[in-house]
């Protein structure tokens, strides 16, 4: 891989891959919201003896720049890309119930945004060859009733990857879906509560690299006991199901 660019670099998963993605040397695009703290991760990176590091303005939420921003990013560099999606939004069942509206945000934060992008990523990725790493959730594996939104939101971009996967597979590109459980970021605070599920942003972003520069694509779940966890609630009735805490 000759760069990675990373869409939503100011969320801690993204900030320690952008590290480990540096250390091997490889340019890195952070393309975000927040321009000021994008630049001191870049100043950070730069120092730590990545090679070029670059600053982006992107905006999951503004479909209509989608277009306009993959023009810039292709210009700017040649060879292989690695792209990390890493943005998202995840309020509680509750908020959004209490506002609705807030319901259309998190279905476009989580699905449309990222489709847009790598639908306009993906003519770049079939010329110059490549990588697709997205960020997915055990929560689009089964809606329930405590985050049914956010869930169908995921499961929305789970089965667009499976097909954009196919489509890809066929230029030699991969497309790698990750689905993790319960991670310690600013997403979880108040959502989930602290327990022996609950991994590390580091770890996280260590596998994503790990699944990136390996052979193989398709879905993977983080921690790995999430797939035995998930294929339990997956096979629960939903006479059952429907009476789970959960």
């Amino acid at each position: 891989m000759s760069r990675w660019l990373i869409l939503g670099a100011t969320s801690p998963i993204a900030r320690e891959f952008a590290r480990l993605a540096a250390a091997r040397g490889v340019d890195v695009v952070l393309a975000g919201r927040d321009l000021e703290d994008m630049e001191r991760s870049a100043t950070d990176l730069r120092i730590r003896g990545g090679h070029a590091v670059s600053v982006v303005e992107f905006d999951a939420l503004d479909m209509a720049s989608h277009e306009a921003f993959v023009r810039r990013v292709a210009a700017e560099g040649e060879g292989p890309l690695g792209v990390f999606v890493a943005f998202g939004f995840m309020p509680s069942q509750a908020e959004i119930d209490a506002a609705p509206e807030l319901g259309a945000h998190v279905i476009n934060a989580n699905f449309t945004g990222a489709a847009s992008i790598l639908l306009w990523l993906k003519p770049v990725l079939e010329a110059r060859k490549g990588v697709v790493v997205v960020l997915g959730s055990v929560a689009g594996d089964r809606g329930r009733a405590s985050n049914y939104t956010y869930g169908s939101a995921k499961a929305g971009l789970h089965t667009f990857l499976q097909g954009l996967r196919i489509v890809l597979d066929r230029a030699g590109v991969r497309v790698i879906n990750i689905k993790p459980g319960f991670i310690d970021t600013s997403m979880s605070w108040g959502n989930v509560k602290d327990g022996p599920l609950m991994a590390t942003p580091r770890a996280l972003a260590e596998r994503a690299l790990k699944l990136a520069e390996g052979r193989g694509a398709g879905e993977s779940y983080f921690p790995w006991f999430w797939f035995v966890i998930m294929a339990i609630i997956k096979s629960v009735p939903y006479r059952i199901f429907r009476r789970l805490p959960i």
